[in-house]
């Protein structure tokens, strides 16, 4: 896919490349590569990825050989290995975000839905903290469709429920929902998957093996659809949400 746009070009007019040296608490890196953030100091758990383009600031010295970073277009944080910045990266001031009104959200949402859907036309497969395409996680799919639109969403689903506008929906009751809508499931405590709403009451989302289909697949609200799949996701239908303002990047509470 195309790299993500920035919320703005922070790089400076001289930017210096990354070097372990460099890597210093509060310094601020645009990626010039892809790289992943891990969930922890140690391990393999992927937290997100972050395309060409991101920014992201150092918070801490290295533990375990692992850098612990945020990422300001959304401020999610992670940990990164320094290796992967060293030359792929170049020094950036923090970006100021482009924050947009409900008229500009809604003329950006075709084109955020139609790139959605041309990841289905490609081979890919559930990857829990997937944000580049076309292997993703379900709001690593919904983030990362926004962002190529210039707009910004909290990283996981429970933080863009929070940040959605809410939207009354039931099962075969899904009038009030419009194309780009996000649908909410879980159990009553948590939020815990997330769907793009194409119309009419369906849905792209990217579910897992246990109870979905391994990658990104349709489904609908119909109650009358027996679909294994369609049928787990309704049972944990939470509500539904509409984005009404891009993200600033402030870091949001777990």
């Amino acid at each position: 896919m195309a790299p993500l746009p920035s919320v703005s070009n922070p790089t400076t007019a001289n930017p210096s490349k990354a070097a372990l040296e460099l890597l210093e608490p509060g310094s601020i890196w645009q990626l010039e590569w892809p790289l992943n953030l891990y969930s922890r100091a140690g391990g393999s758990g992927l937290a997100t990825q972050a395309a060409t383009g991101r920014c992201v600031q150092v918070l801490s010295e290295r533990s375990q050989g692992r850098l612990r970073v945020r990422l300001l277009e959304d401020g999610y944080p992670g940990w990164l290995e320094p290796a992967h910045l060293v030359g792929r990266a170049v020094a950036a001031e923090r970006p100021l975000p482009q924050l947009l009104q409900r008229h500009q959200i809604s003329a950006r949402l075709p084109s955020a839905l139609a790139l959605a859907l041309s990841w289905m036309e490609r081979a890919n497969v559930y990857l829990w903290g997937g944000t580049i395409g076309p292997d993703l996680d379900c709001s690593g799919l919904v983030q990362t469709a926004y962002a190529a639109a210039g707009i910004w969403l909290p990283r996981d689903a429970y933080l863009q429920e929070r940040f959605c506008m809410p939207v009354a929906v039931r099962p075969g009751q899904t009038q009030l929902l419009e194309a780009g809508d996000l649908i909410f499931f879980g159990t009553p405590q948590r939020c815990t998957h997330v769907g793009l709403h194409l119309g009419g009451g369906r849905y792209l989302h990217s579910s897992g093996q246990e109870h979905g289909r391994n990658g990104l697949g349709i489904d609908n609200l119909n109650p009358r659809n027996s679909d294994p799949v369609a049928s787990h996701y309704r049972r944990e239908l939470r509500g539904a949400g509409r984005v009404m303002r891009c993200h600033d990047g402030s870091p949001l509470p777990a």
